[in-house]
């Protein structure tokens, strides 16, 4: 039997933090100054494995990738819906789309991955400016996203604005997981 007693202390420290590589030593250290040294007594395994080029973090959903499947196909948010531009510049900021319906009326769609106040708010903002404008008013409003919370809804239903949920994969054209059996 071992008798042997191993003692491990875990620190947390947040990035940004540097390592120096030392004769069996590991040091990092933060920007407060704080250090950690890892001694190594014993290397029983060294192995470098070759994984190729590095594509970096990609991340898949994002509230981007959302608002480009949807100008393609602004159709499924309402028959008859065409993009007139992306990311329409008001005074405040860009609108993410800005569309026609089929009765030709401009439309302002805000994108979000989680539908919340802040976005509705958000969206009132940019039809006030808009409707500022004799080329395009009236402004009517939509806020789009994969989940809206029922307070945004009721904020969106007081202000006029329509909620459209929509569901990212079938955008996509893949399968829902929830209509698969395996």
């Amino acid at each position: 039997m071992n008798d042997t007693v191993h003692s491990v202390t875990l620190i947390w420290m947040n990035a940004p933090n540097r390592l120096v590589e030392g004769e069996g030593t590991w040091t990092v250290t933060n920007p407060k100054g704080e250090r950690l040294v890892i001694t190594m007594e014993e290397v029983l395994s060294d192995v470098t494995h070759d994984l190729g080029v590095d594509p970096g973090l990609q991340k898949d959903g994002v509230e981007a990738h959302l608002q480009e499947l949807l100008a393609a196909a602004c159709h499924e948010l309402e028959e008859g819906m065409v993009l007139v531009r992306r990311e329409h510049r008001t005074e405040i900021g860009p609108v993410d789309l800005l569309c026609r319906d089929a009765q030709g009326r401009a439309v302002a769609v805000e994108v979000k991955r989680q539908g919340g106040i802040d976005g509705v708010e958000q969206l009132a903002r940019y039809l006030e400016f808009l409707d500022r404008d004799p080329t395009l008013r009236p402004v009517r409003g939509m806020f789009v996203a994969q989940v809206i919370r029922p307070q945004a809804k009721a904020l969106a239903a007081e202000r006029g604005i329509t909620c459209v949920e929509v569901d990212y994969d079938a955008l996509r054209g893949i399968e829902s997981a929830q209509a698969r059996l395996f």
